[in-house]
């Protein structure tokens, strides 16, 4: 069975059964505080939590999807049989228990082993489930367990784990939480190990694989007056589940990983046609290309573009991790081009955004590769060099932080590039010297940092120049309308305001059409027509960042600031929320005309816009 048969009998199976089919979201969250999507219910919090009716939202209370997911915390283990950077989660959702007209347990059990059994011809035999095993705040998991036995589950292939393995949540300190159950397959003794209680969750084999994760929300977890915890019954209860649908394949396959299955072989054929080396000799380097140019390739369809913070950041990483194992494989000028294509032809249906993006994806990886191309063979020579010393001159193994900096600065290797170059050889390096000269190197780059927060060379409050203050809030009201527009990837370069007109610089992959600078100039102008009021409140940084209040030099602000609201008074509703010292006007209505007189690039994934106010 091909992978994009089995999503799509996912989908198939849990809309037969009243479910809507609910899109993936972006990798980028709503939630400004998270790095990316991690987890299909991530989109559903806001309904799952009860803070929103899903009937409102997403017209259903029982849910289904297939969401793209990315994680960061193994990026450094991709190569091995397992582990990858973006992975796709299948998922099901009941908003609500029974009373309100969704499920809880008993159908929770019943959808997974139909679709597991009866779907998909998975041996039952070879299921084994695990049920929560209660504590001294919450009891054992009674209804899961008698629900899996009338099921016919056997109780030896029932194991009974506690807090850290059965028991999900909450996302914060307090929430909504419960115990779950998870479904794992036996993939037989060849897998296994001498334990003779070996099962689910055995840390000495990987025998038992973990396929499917179903939640049970039934408590609320509070602070107590003790500075512990209490459970409390929650009045709505939900069932929110997950599939790694990569290890599923890989078991429906017969695989020993899913590098292995369709999803990944039509890559892995593609290197192959690019250098003389093969696949079995040189596992890592294709598993690390192939999985980082699959991630990256996600990464930048959703907006994504290189750069030394944040998102951009990780993206640069898998890149240029990529582009080092490309040279050790000796891979043909423009590689990547083939794995691009052949990504889209596996995906491309069930996401249609990359095949849209294609010209923008190679794009970029054709510029991070040219820039990092260049250096690379210089910075691995300067590398061989600072080991090779430090050998000679017999000094203990360790590659001091100014040099791992100078590597990072002049060559732009990302500190655990070299981290995982200087292990290869034996070597460690000084992560905490390393970070000291980054923040110095920060500093003195700050010089300039007061213009680009307060938007000119002025004192920011001290000002009283009324066309400053007319562009400085049509500056916030331009990145507000480019984000609504271009997509909330669009995070602010630099700007700069004198008496003739504004100059906003931005992330975005390519040329504005005129379509597009159209559409954000008639949305300032709109919001100036409807004189929205511009609120301004001290407060902690960390507060506004809570608020959402949009930050793209955090680094560069001091532990209070300003922030700035330009909102609907009748309604409520806010156009924009940002961090900024000012100087504003306090309504809309006093900009005049917003005029974009010139829309051009200003770097690599940077784009710069220049606008008047008549």
């Amino acid at each position: 069975m091909e992978s994009k048969e089995i999503r799509q009998k996912f989908l198939d199976f849990f809309k037969a059964k009243g479910h809507k089919i609910v899109p993936s979201h972006s990798l980028v969250p709503d939630d400004e505080t998270v790095l990316f999507t991690t987890a299909g219910m991530q989109q559903f919090n806001d309904v799952l939590s009860g803070q929103k009716n899903p009937l409102e939202e997403f017209g259903s209370r029982l849910l289904t999807s297939c969401q793209k997911c990315f994680r960061t915390n193994d990026i450094e283990e991709v190569g091995d049989i397992s582990h990858h950077t973006f992975f796709e989660m299948l998922g099901n959702w009941s908003i609500g228990g029974e009373k309100e007209g969704g499920y809880f347990k008993e159908k929770a059990i019943e959808y997974a082993l139909d679709f597991f059994v009866k779907e998909l011809g998975l041996d039952k035999d070879k299921l084994w489930v695990t049920i929560f095993k209660g504590n001294k705040e919450i009891p054992r998991d009674q209804e899961a367990l008698a629900i899996w036995q009338n099921h016919g589950i056997p109780d030896n292939h029932i194991k009974e784990f506690g807090m850290s393995d059965n028991f999900w949540g909450p996302v914060l300190d307090e929430g909504p939480c419960g115990p779950c159950s998870e479904i794992h397959y036996d993939r037989g003794e060849s897998f296994g190990c001498d334990n003779k209680e070996c099962g689910p969750n055995c840390s000495h084999c990987q025998r038992f694989v973990e396929l499917w994760n179903l939640v049970f929300m039934e408590y609320n977890r509070l602070k107590d007056n003790k500075g512990g915890y209490k459970y409390l019954k929650l009045p709505q209860q939900n069932v929110d589940t997950g599939i790694g649908f990569e290890r599923l394949v890989t078991i429906l396959a017969g695989k020993e990983s899913s590098y292995e299955t369709d999803l990944f072989q039509p890559l892995i054929a593609t290197i192959e046609t690019s250098t003389d080396k093969k696949y079995e000799e040189n596992k890592k380097a294709f598993r690390i290309i192939a999985d980082h140019i699959r991630g990256s390739l996600f990464l930048i369809g959703d907006g994504i573009l290189p750069d030394n913070l944040g998102r951009g950041y990780i993206l640069r990483r898998l890149l240029r991790r990529s582009i080092r194992y490309a040279k050790i494989l000796d891979l043909k000028e423009y590689w990547y081009l083939g794995l691009i294509k052949e990504l889209i032809k596996i995906y491309g249906e069930i996401y249609p955004a990359i095949k849209r993006k294609e010209s923008e994806i190679v794009t970029v990886i054709e510029k991070e590769e040219d820039k990092f191309g260049k250096t690379l063979s210089k910075g691995l020579s300067q590398l061989k060099k600072i080991i090779s010393g430090t050998e000679e001159r017999g000094e203990k193994k360790l590659i001091k932080g100014k040099l791992v900096f100078d590597l990072y600065q002049s060559y732009g290797f990302p500190l655990e590039l070299t981290q995982e170059l200087a292990a290869e050889n034996g070597f460690e390096i000084e992560k905490d010297k390393f970070q000291e000269e980054f923040e110095k190197h920060q500093k003195i780059s700050r010089q300039g940092a007061d213009k680009k927060f307060g938007g000119h060379g002025l004192s920011g409050e001290e000002s009283d120049d009324s066309i400053l203050k007319q562009l400085h809030t049509a500056t916030h009201l331009l990145q507000a309308a480019l984000r609504l527009v271009l997509g909330p990837t669009v995070e602010q370069k630099g700007s700069d305001i004198n008496s003739q007109r504004l100059r906003f610089d931005f992330s975005f992959p390519r040329k504005m059409s005129a379509e597009e600078i159209k559409q954000v100039e008639d949305l300032v102008n709109q919001t100036i027509k409807e004189n929205l009021k511009v609120e301004k409140e001290k407060m902690s940084l960390e507060a506004a960042l809570r608020s959402g209040a949009l930050s793209f030099f955090r680094e560069e602000y001091p532990p209070e600031v300003y922030v700035y609201k330009v909102f609907n008074p009748r309604t409520g509703k806010v156009f924009s929320k940002e961090i900024c010292k000012g100087p504003h006007l306090k309504e809309t209505g006093q900009l005049g005309v917003f005029k974009i007189i010139k829309e051009e690039s200003s770097s690599a994934g940077v784009r710069r816009i220049k606008a008047t106010l008549k």
